[in-house]
């Protein structure tokens, strides 16, 4: 599931760099915050 979540973020973000110019710092904040939430919850998954 998280896998398929990182795909589809990185194909918006790949969009966003190469056709939308104006959202692609909105595209590139979202997958910032994706990839934050994601370490997070991988170093969690660790502890437990």
């Amino acid at each position: 599931m998280l896998l398929t979540i990182a795909l589809v973020l990185f194909v918006l973000w790949a969009l966003g760099v190469f056709a939308f110019k104006i959202t692609a710092g909105v595209i590139h904040l979202v997958l910032v915050v994706a990839l934050v939430v994601g370490l997070v919850q991988l170093f969690r998954g660790r502890r437990a």
